[in-house]
């Protein structure tokens, strides 16, 4: 698992597709910390800013994920991965870690804004930690969801679009149902959604319930990427 997690991260940085996503999210995130953050007699915390971003992580998990196990199934390099002792969940769970990495590092450079927003005041540090927690969690169940989704197919683009649009049919759709849906139905629907979890972590309160959602919704859907490649060993 550690060797192909190794070398699926050091490939992140071998095409112009990985250093494009660290610059654009560095560039939008940027901006989002400019408008939300940085305004004057507003309090100094990062709670807004971490609000706004899940809505980021939506188009930046997919193109992260896209190429993990379909460019493999589009150049054949799958089936000496397949024909190889390596375990399935292994495979995959060394590319989704390889992917879980590279998020961390792209999230790297806005510490920047931490060290920033301490140089002009005094803000609390819980909940600006508790805030890049919940980032992780919620970006490891994006990449998850198109972990899976990229072992289904041998497009990228196709992995890109279908993944973005599973992930805003949940999000939007679960919080438009919760409104309609009858109780106790209601509760059960609005808990889909990951986004409305990611509020928590921005005040500083780190839910063990929402944690434990996002890793089990993460391994679940790593182990259905699993179940993937072991039915096309069987073919």
């Amino acid at each position: 698992m550690l060797a192909v997690a190794f070398r699926e991260y050091a490939s992140f940085f071998r095409t112009p597709l990985g250093w494009l996503v660290v610059a654009l999210f560095a560039f939008l995130s940027g901006i989002s910390f400019v408008t939300a953050t940085l305004v004057p007699g507003e309090p100094a915390s990062l709670r807004a800013f971490f609000g706004e971003w899940w809505g980021l992580l939506i188009v930046v998990c997919p193109a992260i994920s896209m190429r993990l196990l379909s460019e493999e199934i589009r150049t054949g390099t799958i089936e000496p991965l397949l024909t190889s002792p390596r375990a399935e969940f292994g495979i995959v769970a060394g590319k989704f870690a390889a992917a879980l990495a590279f998020f961390a590092t792209a999230l790297a450079p806005t510490l920047l804004f931490v060290v920033t927003l301490m140089a002009l005041a005094r803000p609390e540090v819980g909940p600006m930690f508790s805030g890049y927690l919940g980032m992780l969690l919620l970006g490891s169940l994006y990449l998850a969801v198109g972990t899976f989704v990229s072992s289904l197919t041998a497009s990228q683009t196709l992995a890109f679009l279908a993944t973005l649009f599973s992930i805003m049919l949940v999000e939007f759709g679960s919080q438009r149902l919760a409104a309609i849906a009858p109780q106790p139905l209601d509760r059960f629907v609005s808990a889909l959604s990951a986004s409305a979890r990611i509020g928590d972590f921005a005040k500083g309160i780190v839910d063990t319930s929402h944690v434990a959602f996002f890793v089990c919704a993460s391994l679940l859907f790593v182990s259905l990427a699993a179940i993937t490649l072991r039915v096309r060993r069987w073919r």
